[in-house]
């Protein structure tokens, strides 16, 4: 019986594998992603190739001066948005607020943040 699963076991280890290339057979290559992507990813995917690196904002804004008259303007589609104010540069920690549509907000650190509207992708 050992014999005999032996010779089987060189019968599958003596097998060749056909690795060779024809000539004039084009490569295939993978499709263009835009050409399968729908929905909100085809969406994104379009605002990059036209230029736009950050088509939902979620990249960090720079702060401003912040004062009432000239508040930091944060961009959004929506009536409200989830803004963090890292109040020192060394600060380890983000101070959260909400801001609203039509209000500007002061944040702890005495900056001032307003909602402006953007148009959504």
């Amino acid at each position: 019986m050992a014999s005999l699963c032996g010779r089987i076991l060189l019968q599958v280890s003596r097998r060749s594998i056909n690795t060779s290339v024809r000539c004039g057979t084009k490569v295939p290559e993978m499709a263009d992603p835009l050409d399968h992507a729908t929905g909100l990813e085809k969406k994104e995917l379009l605002a990059r190739a036209a230029g736009n690196d950050d088509p939902f904002d979620m990249k960090v804004i720079k702060r401003g001066p912040g004062t009432k008259d000239c508040p930091n303007e944060v961009p959004s589609a929506f009536d409200s948005r989830l803004v963090g104010c890292i109040c020192e540069e060394d600060a380890t920690s983000i101070n959260w607020m909400w801001l609203h549509q039509g209000s500007p907000r002061r944040c702890e650190c005495g900056h001032w943040f307003k909602l402006i509207e953007k148009t959504p992708l």
